[in-house]
């Protein structure tokens, strides 16, 4: 089994399609420190594939905030809103956001689960297809 699998691997490095991992040895911002492949000199790259475009990650006021939620709520949420209930926390959110945005309602999806189900469902129907 193992030789079919080793097999595989090498038609896909040998396509040029194998994704070799990557180790970022810094918080992910926008300037990281990757060392590139395994066991080479750490170096220092332009993060241009993170969800961090403006680098708030590591600002200073998230940090706090975050510190100040961790104090306060805990860690993390637990489940998601459709399992526990809505947090009061992101209902308030959803308010401010709906004034902001002059709309009838928000609805925030805090989980990829949450967002998958929620707008996958109520958008799609089954003779749609997905391909991510």
């Amino acid at each position: 089994m193992r030789g079919t699998y080793q097999t595989q691997i090498k038609g896909i490095q040998d396509a040029g399609l194998f994704k070799q991992e990557r180790f970022i040895h810094s918080p992910q911002a926008a300037d990281i420190e990757v060392e590139f492949p395994a066991g080479s000199p750490l170096k220092k790259v332009i993060n241009m594939c993170a969800n961090n475009y403006l680098g708030l990650s590591s600002h200073p006021d998230v940090v706090k905030a975050a510190h100040e939620g961790l104090e306060s709520r805990g860690y993390g949420m637990s489940s998601v809103r459709f399992i526990c209930g809505t947090q009061d926390i992101h209902r308030e959110l959803e308010q401010k956001l709906t004034e902001f945005l002059g709309t009838e309602d928000t609805l925030l999806f805090p989980s990829c689960m949450d967002a998958n189900a929620g707008v996958f469902e109520a958008i799609l129907t089954k003779d749609d297809v997905i391909i991510s």
